[in-house]
């Protein structure tokens, strides 16, 4: 039965409580409550169940002096329940009732002007970090001694070698879904042909690179977040400090340079793998023989090629700062690590979409 409460007027007003009066009938019974009134008598006959949360209300309805005097006389209520009440009623005696939260459109604006105040922090930090990083790979490079050769293995496999079959199948699949649909569509016009074009541009100048950053986003930019939060949830980070070596040369620049190099490698490779799923496709279902499919691809120019493989040194280089300084910001919770896990992935995918839609509308308008 749900929770009800009936008030019946008269020379003694009466409350009636009816059914469950219990946590997850809270919400349904603090809208129904009227305004509060005085009330002489309390019936609990009709009441089911009861519980904290029931009591809790009562009590902000009718306030805890007040029930404290209806308890004794109560109609209908067992001695624990009377018990709970007055325990309730005791406990939250003297307090005064939360205000109930009203929502206005003032409240949503300060709310919009505060997240935009945090994105612009976010970016003066990426901003600060970026030049911090530039500038101690600027100061180490006259050093050969310094340089981590092995670390920089180590993430360039991690990052880019280790990566190659899942962004070499997902560019083959997205490939063969391309050319499907476009020869779904050329078709109506007598063009089926030019759905090889289509393949070929689109891979070669946005989705070779795209599909590749986001893959990278997800997979690298979570791990250096991962990575950099354990060591200092652990304070290894600390530990470093006190021997006197620097985290961002340590730490920071293998992987950095590691996505700066495997990224456009990648990028060719997503470009060769989507264009091979265009070309399956062409072959099995468009009567399109593999000498006219690689015919057709020779005359696309070289600068579609170019304009793919020039966004990813910055799409690395933006990835693999988001997620180092993810990384740097976690607390000293597992919690933490997580948050800033799913920050740094978050970020990164919608930074290399931006910029990548940036690229596009430029490019379009020089011509290029």
């Amino acid at each position: 039965m749900t929770a009800l409460l009936i008030l019946e007027s008269g020379s003694e007003p009466c409350a009636r409580l009816l059914g469950a009066w219990t946590l997850p009938h809270y919400t349904q019974l603090a809208r129904r409550l009227p305004p509060t009134t005085p009330v002489a008598r309390l019936d609990a006959a009709g009441l089911t169940e009861l519980d904290t949360a029931g009591a809790a209300l009562l009590v902000r309805w009718l306030g805890a002096e007040r029930l404290g005097q209806l308890i004794p006389e109560a109609r209908g209520l067992s001695d624990e329940r009377r018990a709970l009440l007055l325990a309730v009623a005791e406990a939250m005696a003297g307090r005064e009732p939360p205000p109930i939260p009203v929502r206005r459109w003032s409240d949503d604006l300060a709310r919009l002007g505060s997240l935009m105040a945090g994105g612009w922090r976010q970016w003066l930090q990426l901003l600060g970090f970026m030049g911090l990083t530039l500038l101690t790979l600027a100061a180490l490079l006259p050093k050969p001694g310094r340089w981590r050769w092995t670390a920089l293995a180590a993430q360039a496999q991690q990052c880019g070698l280790n990566a190659v079959p899942i962004v070499a199948l997902l560019t083959f699949l997205v490939g063969a879904v391309v050319a499907f649909l476009g020869a779904t569509v050329l078709a109506n016009f007598g063009a089926t042909i030019y759905t090889v074009d289509l393949v070929a541009y689109s891979f070669l100048r946005e989705f070779g690179v795209l599909l590749t950053a986001i893959l990278l986003a997800g997979r690298t930019a979570s791990a250096f977040t991962a990575q950099l939060g354990a060591m200092k949830v652990n304070e290894e980070l600390d530990a470093l400090r006190a021997q006197g070596l620097d985290p961002v040369e340590l730490l920071v620049l293998p992987r950095l340079l590691a996505l700066l190099i495997t990224l456009p490698l990648l990028t060719f490779i997503a470009m060769l793998s989507g264009m091979t799923g265009g070309a399956a496709v062409a072959l099995l279902s468009l009567d399109i023989s593999l000498a006219q499919y690689l015919a057709i691809v020779q005359e696309v120019p070289v600068r579609h090629l170019l304009v793919g493989l020039g966004k990813a040194p910055l799409f690395a280089l933006l990835i693999a700062l988001i997620g180092c300084l993810e990384g740097f910001k976690v607390g000293g919770s597992a919690q933490s690590v997580g948050e800033h896990t799913t920050s740094s992935v978050v970020q990164s995918i919608f930074v290399v979409i931006l910029l990548d839609a940036i690229a596009a509308l430029f490019l379009m308008e020089m011509g290029w």
